[in-house]
């Protein structure tokens, strides 16, 4: 997560020293500013173009923000870049004396109702929480497709299932994996008329009337490819395998490969356009892979990597897995196979 934090007074930047402190961490990352004319003597780096030109910046680059002040500046300050719930960061408002922490804006998919928790439980304040579903107590379907990883495909209907659910009406549960922990009482595994929730790697499945599709990202793509393979030619091949296994492209998580790849502009250009981690392995590594159908092996491939086999091998350690549900395939210079994560539904 990256945090950026704006305060306006003495008090306020004290608060905001306390959480970078307590946010900042491997994962988190946390900024903090002062604004106003005697930010200089408050001890934390100054903001000196204005809160407007700050916040468009902030919306763009973090996943969170703060505004340690009144709820008006914070609300004035992110109206000209509030555009979508599935895009806008969290943003959240703190009085200057810390009493009170509101969650503002993307509550459910950007976090801010978890982050408003946490930042209440560091500074002793009180969180406020506006959301219908939070204050019932009752079952969010974005809130947990944010906690599970999951890609949410329709935001019209998540809306509507919660508008389902606020009105005492059962909503219809698909799953293709295991569920772990209680299933929330509003969801229900018979129920197939009407609205329902499917959880599967593939997004064109539609076991109810209408279905919102909830997409794990737990696909390991093992690529390897020669020395200026394009993006084009990386998409090509994986679109043509990923519909051919009715795979989501959504599903992916990650995409792994020998680090003699690792700086490769397509591979690093697709994973950037598709959210994947790009993981590269030394030729060591991926010699100490098993698989228990065996491995595919190429005398060209070996002689430039010293290995007889890159993508399955790649796919298989950045799983953790030793059976691929793809193996390898080949066009234009690519080729491409798949590992599944391990994964359970948590409820």
């Amino acid at each position: 997560m990256k945090l950026a934090v704006i305060a306006f007074t003495r008090s306020g930047c004290r608060l905001a020293q306390k959480i970078r402190e307590a946010v900042t961490t491997k994962e988190n990352e946390c900024e903090i500013w002062g604004k106003g004319k005697e930010a200089r003597s408050w001890g934390v780096p100054v903001l000196e173009e204005s809160l407007r030109e700050w916040t468009g910046r902030q919306f763009a680059s973090q996943d969170a923000l703060l505004y340690i002040g009144a709820a008006g500046i914070a609300v004035r300050a992110i109206a000209p870049f509030v555009e979508s719930k599935a895009s806008d960061p969290a943003v959240l408002c703190m009085d200057e004396q810390g009493k009170f922490v509101i969650s503002l804006l993307s509550g459910h998919l950007g976090g801010a109702n978890e982050l408003t928790k946490e930042l209440a439980l560091i500074c002793g304040a009180m969180p406020v929480i506006t959301t219908a579903t939070d204050v019932g107590g009752r079952f969010s379907v974005d809130s947990f497709a944010r906690k599970e990883h999951l890609y949410l495909d329709n935001l019209k209907l998540a809306k509507r299932i919660s508008a389902e659910i606020l009105e005492n009406r059962t909503v219809g549960l698909y799953s293709d994996f295991e569920l772990t922990g209680q299933v929330p009482l509003e969801l229900s595994l018979h129920k197939r008329e009407g609205l329902g929730i499917s959880i599967s790697l593939d997004d064109t499945y539609d076991p109810f009337p209408e279905t919102l599709h909830l997409v794990p990202k737990i696909l390991v793509l093992g690529i390897g490819c020669k020395r200026g393979t394009s993006k084009g030619q990386i998409e090509a091949l994986v679109k043509k395998v990923m519909v051919q296994n009715q795979f989501s492209m959504h599903s992916i998580g990650k995409v792994a490969s020998i680090d003699l790849k690792k700086d490769e502009p397509g591979l690093l250009e697709f994973c950037q356009d598709y959210g994947a981690q790009l993981l590269a392995y030394g030729r060591e590594e991926l010699e100490q892979v098993p698989c228990e159908e065996g491995f595919s092996e190429s005398e060209f491939v070996k002689e430039v990597t010293g290995l007889g086999n890159v993508c399955e091998r790649s796919a298989l350690k950045a799983s953790g897995r030793t059976r691929l549900i793809q193996r390898k395939t080949a066009e234009h210079g690519v080729t491409l196979a798949i590992a599944l994560e391990d994964y359970v539904v948590r409820f």
